[in-house]
């Protein structure tokens, strides 16, 4: 079975190194690694891995933290491997899928950003319209929700705001969004977390903000 961990540890050489050989005293092969953000000398990488059938999962955090510095962010099973040329395909799709493209947006960008599910939702009117769903993001209509309301960049939502859907946040949700084309907005949420990184939230928004220029040529 596969899982994503995201780990924060010390930024220097070897570091790496380290970890890997205690996870893999606990049987795990990284099969691929990404950088997420780095500061104050600590990295932040998604890491990929690979474990025996029956292994429990916490026996990776167990490893991890042996180490003195690395503390795990996040664990969660994940489906193929990390893939930084996803993004680009995406950017490609949906600048071609014409009528489509909301829908083919908030069907692939989850996989392209690591996170649960994906709204297309029209915020240009008195309430919000959900335009696009993709695969298990919530069915639950919406209000008028204010951190959407004349979003001119991308951005993470507290769950602090009365008009953000319960539904949206349910299942302790991270949620993030950032502006399309006439008057839409793109919502994608991360179930159990981790909160988004301002990393993160450049990458949502380079990629909305290459769409909008597409979109709009």
């Amino acid at each position: 079975m596969s899982y994503l961990l995201r780990v924060l540890l010390p930024d220097r050489p070897g570091s790496l190194g380290h970890l890997a050989m205690e996870l893999g005293s606990e049987g795990a092969d990284i099969i691929s690694l990404d950088v997420v953000d780095r500061f104050d000398g600590v990295a932040v990488d998604d890491i990929v891995v690979n474990v025996p059938h029956g292994t429990f999962p916490d026996t990776l955090i167990t490893a991890a933290e042996r180490l003195d510095g690395v503390v795990v962010d996040s664990l969660r099973p994940f489906g193929g491997i990390l893939d930084a040329h996803r993004e680009l395909e995406l950017i490609d799709a949906v600048a071609s899928a014409g009528a489509e493209a909301n829908q083919l947006l908030a069907d692939e960008l989850p996989s392209a950003l690591r996170v649960g599910w994906a709204l297309v939702v029209d915020v240009s009117g008195e309430t919000c319209q959900v335009v696009a769903r993709g695969e298990s993001a919530p069915t639950s209509e919406a209000g008028r929700v204010e951190p959407l309301c004349g979003l001119d960049r991308a951005i993470a939502i507290g769950d602090d705001d009365d008009t953000v859907p319960a539904a949206w946040t349910a299942m302790d949700t991270a949620l993030a969004a950032a502006p399309l084309m006439d008057g839409t907005v793109v919502v994608v949420g991360r179930p159990g977390g981790p909160s988004f990184r301002p990393s993160e939230i450049a990458r949502l928004g380079y990629l909305t903000g290459i769409l909008r220029t597409l979109q709009a040529g």
